[in-house]
């Protein structure tokens, strides 16, 4: 099988940042206060900022954007006119980014932050590695619940539908969701909520990637292994944002590897 075309070339020599799993939110200002500083100072100067899904801990159209993300997107669009290149991903929380709709006559949320929506999954070169970004509950295929949700809630239709109804029947139907799906996560296995080992290594063969980075499982770590076949992957967890357990940063990558936080 021929190897897929990148959609985005980064020299070695440009500074990338990554994150994902902010879950903005204004019940908890301390965690927004957090990655907003976080990406106010560790972004600028960066050629790139790579913001892969869960941005906002709901998000049920881009009418519903608050004060919260209003001040993302003022931040994402100064760091833009400063010359660095954002990109965003939809998550699981925010499934309805940038949906476009008849009943929703307003710029789309990526434009107020003078960014770019990707593709989940998108394969890029990252400092000459052939790099797959994504959000990361795709491979998460031990859930079928979940899966089967997720292909659901991102049908044309479905969506089309929702975004009919009035933001605060929205709104209400996005809290009810996350208390169902908050309840559910105490039931599972800790195995269950993880990414499924076959899932990535196909999703990385596909895409003949060598490096996968990714979010969603709130298990920050860098894995490396040989697959079936003798090569030799990567797999580089984001973590979630979280200031009452100290948990959150940008990742940086620089000459061709990634940085330690701190």
């Amino acid at each position: 099988m021929s190897a897929p075309p990148v959609q985005l070339r980064i020299a070695r020599e440009a500074r990338v940042a990554f994150a994902s799993d902010l879950h903005l939110s204004a019940s908890d200002p301390d965690t927004a206060e957090m990655a907003l500083t976080a990406l106010h100072e560790q972004a600028r100067g960066c050629a790139h900022l790579f913001l892969l899904g869960d941005l906002f801990e709901m998000w049920v159209g881009d009418d519903g954007a608050d004060a919260l993300a209003q001040r993302l997107a003022s931040l994402l669009s100064a760091l833009a006119a400063d010359g660095t290149r954002v990109w965003l991903m939809r998550g699981n929380r925010d499934f309805l980014l940038d949906v476009r709709s008849p009943h929703l006559n307003m710029a789309t949320f990526s434009s107020r932050c003078t960014a770019t929506l990707l593709d989940d999954p998108c394969l890029i070169d990252l400092h000459g590695v052939r790099t797959l970004l994504a959000h990361g509950d795709a491979y998460c295929t031990d859930d079928t619940v979940y899966q089967q949700w997720r292909a659901t809630c991102r049908q044309p239709a479905w969506q089309q539908a929702m975004l009919s109804r009035s933001l605060a029947e929205r709104e209400a139907l996005g809290r009810q969701a996350r208390e169902h799906s908050e309840a559910g996560k105490r039931e599972q296995s800790d195995a269950l909520m993880d990414v499924n080992l076959p899932a990535v290594e196909a999703a990385m063969e596909a895409a003949h990637a060598a490096l996968l980075i990714h979010g969603h499982t709130h298990r920050p770590a860098l894995h490396r292994w040989q697959d079936a076949g003798g090569t030799e992957r990567t797999r580089l967890v984001l973590p979630d944002w979280d200031a009452g357990a100290g948990r959150g940063h940008l990742t940086l990558w620089q000459d061709g590897t990634h940085l330690p936080p701190g």
